[in-house]
């Protein structure tokens, strides 16, 4: 058995390469900015240090997200010791220009710089994305570098599994995924759990439209989710895992497999792990799309290789989960967060954020927003401020309207409540929830029935067919809007519409249905006139 990998002799070497040369192109490959033609700059660049005999010169190194999405690709240059500068929409000439304008001349290009003084960068709070724009997500040495696999080494060496959930405890995190259930309940769950066998689960399923939240985490650190499911496992006695991904993330799905094979390569997975007693297998499982498996007795039927259909609960999964053992589900983005939890301490990480909503979340900004992208705020951060500052306000001199949160699951929240703190309670209170954390913003021009109608159509395409309320109560609710957007519904539609908003959110078996009338709902709570203004007739009797 090879030995395993010693995390500071790695963090020691990568530290001296940085010096190697006297300056070091990072440019974002995320999803985001390869679609706008990061793949070509990258190569350009590669291509002039390698013709112009550079190497010496110019280390170039592609990175995770670097937040700014709607001005990608973005370089950043480093000087060895010195300054950097940030750059966006870097065309293949762009690049070639910024890096001969700085090596032969040490001058920046103004025409392309980036604005790194701007509220979307000042006023985050990056913890989970802490690496993105900063290591490359194909060597683990990166990660490494800057405190990989110190937190489970600590774990390993230095704590008792009780004491790791102890840590979790006190940080009060909440599950990432939309529920905000407590992390340290769930984990002491599975640690009391009888059996031998136990598995933990990262549930990586992330379906609603305009969310790339985990998509990022996995593809740009997918050792930092590794890490955290390592950490859980240890302490609470699994020694097997998944990664269940949706196909649609192919690169995710990559990323993550190579991390996997690296990983177990330098005993940071398999057997004796970094020299203990612990052992853990894990394994990348790829869902076929379907929304409802981002539901969890869904997943775990799908990666059973059943139908990804709910059941009843309880039992619970931490009683009897995959092939009848207890298991333990988290969300990808609250896995990510376990390293520094237990790197910095469960305090350390309750002092951001809220009372009840501890540290940070992120969110994916989107609709009518001047600056979209990724972004990571602490609990608590109103919506004005995001919207307004971070996301730069609504674009073309419109009015801000409505900010849509949680999905096809959440609600949409008016411009009167703009100075609401987003955490789990208070956007629970307006009718929304948090969700996985997409964000998308409205202006004035769009009209709340329709937007209503899209969410209802996507639940209702996505529904899994195995409860009746959801599965004909969400074509009814899509039937009525359909006909109220179209302007021949009736203000008996209107009645229908609301009994059956809370017929299917009372009655359907699991999350999906009983979350699907909330845009409904949220919409007709705080735009009622835009409903009523389609209405133009006493009523219509329909054949």
């Amino acid at each position: 058995m090879a030995a395993p990998i010693d995390l500071h002799e790695v963090m020691e070497r990568e530290r001296e390469e940085r010096f190697r040369t006297r300056w070091r192109v990072k440019a974002c490959s995320s999803t985001a900015c390869l679609s706008a033609g990061a793949g070509a700059t990258i190569k350009a660049v590669e291509d002039l240090v390698e013709r112009e005999d550079m190497a010496l010169e110019v280390q170039v190194i592609p990175t995770g997200c670097m937040g700014l999405c709607s001005a990608g690709p973005l370089v950043r240059m480093m000087r060895r010791g010195g300054d950097e500068s940030d750059y966006q929409k870097v065309t293949p000439e762009a690049a070639i220009e910024i890096v001969r304008s700085h090596v032969l001349d040490e001058q920046p290009v103004p025409e392309y710089e980036l604005d790194v003084t701007m509220p979307f960068f000042t006023s985050q709070e990056r913890v989970v994305l802490a690496n993105g724009g900063v290591i490359n997500p194909d060597r683990i040495e990166s990660y490494v570098a800057h405190g990989g696999y110190q937190a489970l080494e600590k774990a390993l060496t230095t704590m008792k599994p009780k004491q790791v959930i102890e840590q979790i405890r006190l940080s009060r995190i909440r599950g990432r995924g939309g529920a905000g259930y407590p992390v340290a309940s769930k984990w002491g769950l599975l640690a009391s759990a009888p059996g031998k066998t136990k598995y933990v689960v990262a549930n990586g399923d992330e379906g609603d439209p305009g969310a790339y939240m985990d998509r990022t985490i996995m593809e740009d650190d997918p050792h930092r989710v590794i890490e955290g499911i390592a950490i859980a496992a240890y302490a609470t006695g699994a020694s097997e895992a998944y990664i269940y991904v949706r196909a649609e993330y192919p690169r995710a799905i990559e990323r993550l497999d190579r991390a996997i094979r690296v990983a177990r390569r330098n005993r940071l997975l398999g057997r004796k792990i970094l020299d203990t007693n612990f052992n853990l297998s894990v394994e990348v499982r790829i869902g076929a799309g379907a929304f409802v498996c981002g539901e969890e007795t869904a997943l775990l039927a799908s990666i059973e290789g059943l139908r990804g259909t709910p059941r009843l609960r309880p039992p619970y999964p931490t009683e009897k989960g995959l092939w009848g053992a207890p298991t333990m589900i988290n969300n990808v983005e609250t896995l990510a967060n376990i390293a520094p939890i237990i790197d910095r301490g469960g305090e350390w990480f309750a002092s951001l954020g809220t009372e009840k909503s501890t540290g940070t979340k992120v969110f994916a900004l989107a609709g009518d927003i001047t600056n979209t992208g990724l972004i990571e705020v602490p609990m608590g951060t109103s919506l004005r401020e995001i919207v307004a500052d971070i996301g730069g306000g609504v674009p073309n001199g419109k009015e801000f309207k409505a900010a849509q949160t949680g999905g096809p699951s959440g609600g949409c929240i008016p411009a009167k409540f703009l100075d609401t703190s987003v955490d789990y309670d208070s956007l629970r209170e307006l009718g929304s929830i948090m969700g996985s954390g997409g964000l998308i913003v409205m202006d004035e021009d769009v009209k709340m029935p329709d937007v209503a109608k899209y969410f209802m159509e996507f639940s209702m395409d996505e529904s899994c067919g195995k409860c009746t309320p959801c599965r004909a109560g969400t074509v009814q609710m899509h039937s009525l809007l359909q006909r109220l957007t179209e302007g021949n519904g009736s203000k008996q539609d209107l009645r229908d519409l609301e009994h059956l908003c809370s017929v299917v959110r009372d009655t359907s078996l699991c999350g999906l249905g009983q979350a699907a009338p909330n845009p409904v709902i949220s919409t007709l709570q705080y735009f009622r006139s835009e409903y009523e203004a389609l209405i133009h007739e006493e009523e219509v009797v329909h054949a």
